[in-house]
């Protein structure tokens, strides 16, 4: 992928489907529709609740937390009050969350959050916090699927233990093959780039700690299993 891929400001390396809907990189939707299938056989609609976010979309997220038009939580989920946090403070506790505008791994096309939309009472509107893929949650039948099929597929969960700075995130996906060769790619000065050029709020406090973060919420992530970095022979 290019600077401008990688960063999520041109669509180029990504497909859209409408059936299932998805919007993914190239390279991830064969191995995407396998395991889809795989779950379906087993009464599981695994679905892409997010897939590719670009980045404008990432950053409208990022400003709306930041002006609190957005909620924003501390690491337990806990609400906070952003108008009380001092701007390093209001860096992190968006970064527990949310990804950095310009260092989203959505926006390589190779990550996504999954649901199973099966699982769902009429009405249900999808949180995507820890609780819902935990025992006795509305995914759990999701997530202990996942932990027993989509490594084979070549998928992994990059937010599974909390290893570095960002929140624990059972439903968020990355496909090794692109992930990997992505956030070789993504270098420090890359994403200097793109956040310098941008409107973000909070961009200055952002730009001096820009090491710190690109190393604890950007590489410090979980390693995949040894059959999700070898997929190619599993998948039919």
């Amino acid at each position: 992928m290019n600077e401008f891929e990688l960063t999520g400001r041109t669509r180029s390396h990504i497909v859209a489907l409408d059936t299932p809907r998805c919007v993914m990189h190239f390279g991830a939707i064969t191995s995407f529709l396998a395991m889809r299938d795989a779950a379906l056989r087993e009464g599981i609609d695994l679905v892409a609740a997010s897939g590719f976010r670009d980045f404008d979309r990432q950053l409208a997220i990022w400003n709306g937390k930041w002006r609190g038009e957005r909620p924003m939580l501390d690491r337990d989920g806990h609400p906070l009050d952003p108008a009380s946090l001092e701007d390093g403070a209001r860096v992190d506790a968006i970064l527990y969350w949310s990804a950095l505008p310009g260092g989203s791994r959505h926006h390589w096309g190779s990550d996504m959050d999954v649901i199973d939309a099966a699982a769902m009472p009429e009405g249900y509107r999808v949180q995507l916090v820890p609780e819902e893929y935990a025992r006795g949650g509305v995914f759990a039948r999701l997530a202990t699927w996942l932990d027993v099929n989509m490594a084979r597929f070549g998928f992994y969960r990059p937010y599974g233990t909390g290893c570095g700075g960002a929140g624990v995130e059972p439903w968020h996906l990355s496909y090794w093959p692109v992930a990997q060769e992505a956030l070789e790619s993504l270098t420090l000065p890359v994403l200097r780039r793109a956040i310098a050029g941008s409107e973000m709020l909070g961009r200055e406090s952002v730009l001096e700690r820009l090491p710190e973060i690109y190393t604890r919420f950007i590489l410090a992530v979980d390693p995949p299993s040894r059959s999700a970095a070898r997929p190619a022979a599993r998948v039919a």
